[in-house]
């Protein structure tokens, strides 16, 4: 049984607190009696049951909720712990005071009275911790489940780049094997070698930049049979950064907007860098094109008939990331495109 005894220290200090104002107040309704009496009786009432019962409840199966024992052995913990705490913290008081509270006459009537007082309070004590653990498992509980929606999300819109890339390099597959059946076999080739990458790396939420690299290497490949000498690439990932965890099929759909929307136009075509470097404590992910470019402040490119790209890829980082990674778009007609994916490497373990 492992017991963490920062919380049980915090436990013991708020019930010594509780236990303290409660023998103030009964002090304030009678200020001729000592203060002294009053507080050590409510302390040693506190100190017992609070240890009768916060220790007492790892010997029971407690509660995932409340951290409580379930059912009737919460209910006699609490109950048992509430009267060891009242008669063995008297017992312990009245040995330092020297005398009995239970004497009879109206002094030991009146402290009888006041001990009773705080021994009901401490259910009131033991409520508040109840309530306190149970909140903080909800607060958990909720956490999970945020995270597990933005895990969801995030798994719907890789299902829906995937589908999107497939039925374009199918298309463009299915025009080949008219015109160019060698080219055609190549790009088959390449399709298979990308699928089986994509597959693999389907089932996990994140992977390696390099994974993510090796994918791209594959993708621009597909795209070098169709477009031929009018498709030049560069892949730019330093040896320190090949590791560093970043959801799948992240780049892939920028960079598939690219060569549509920026070198395809071209007659000549152009020239796509893929770079990751380190920027201060930020993985800093450029993909730059020598493309038509376009004005950033018109509608996204694609977005109109219906591409997922640029905005889907915020929609993740926002999912994966929070309010820690960022999108850059700089652009110009006739200048190419640039887009810098800024995602924090002290919290990249998404």
């Amino acid at each position: 049984m492992r017991i963490d005894w920062i919380a049980k220290l915090r436990h013991l200090l708020q019930t010594m607190a509780f236990c303290l104002g409660i023998s103030f107040i009964q002090w304030a309704f009678n200020p001729a009696r000592s203060y002294g009496i009053p507080m050590l009786y409510s302390l040693c009432i506190g100190f017992v049951a609070w240890a009768w019962i916060d220790f007492g409840r790892h010997l029971f199966a407690s509660s995932l909720e409340t951290g409580w024992p379930k059912g009737l052995q919460g209910v006699m913990l609490v109950i048992t712990g509430n009267v060891a705490g009242y008669f063995l913290g008297t017992y312990a008081a009245d040995s330092w005071f020297g005398w009995s509270s239970w004497d009879s006459g109206p002094a030991s009537t009146q402290l009888r009275s006041s001990i009773l007082i705080t021994a009901l309070a401490g259910i009131a004590i033991t409520y508040y911790f109840y309530s306190v653990n149970k909140s903080a498992y909800l607060v958990r509980k909720m956490d999970e489940a945020r995270q597990h929606a933005s895990e969801a999300r995030l798994k719907l819109l890789e299902t829906q780049l995937e589908p999107h890339m497939l039925f374009n390099t199918l298309a463009n597959l299915r025009a080949l094997i008219g015109t160019d059946p060698q080219r055609a076999q190549q790009m088959l080739d390449h399709m298979i070698a990308y699928l089986r990458a994509t597959l693999s790396g389907s089932r996990a939420s994140s992977h390696p930049l390099s994974a993510e690299f090796a994918r791209l290497d594959d993708y621009l490949a597909l795209m070098a049979v169709r477009m031929g000498s009018r498709l030049a690439c560069t892949l730019d990932l330093p040896e320190a950064l090949r590791d560093v965890p970043v959801p799948p099929l992240l780049l892939q759909p920028l960079v598939e907007n690219a060569i549509r929307h920026g070198l395809e136009p071209r007659v000549e075509g152009g020239h796509i860098t893929v770079r990751a470097r380190q920027a201060g404590g930020d993985l800093e992910l450029e993909i730059s094109d020598t493309g038509i470019g376009f004005d950033p402040t018109s509608p996204t490119p694609g977005a109109a008939d219906g591409s997922f790209g640029l905005e889907q890829v915020r929609e993740r980082i926002a999912s994966a990331y929070g309010g820690h990674g960022r999108v850059e778009l700089a652009s110009a007609p006739g200048s190419g495109t640039v887009i810098r994916i800024h995602l924090p490497l002290s919290t990249n373990n998404y």
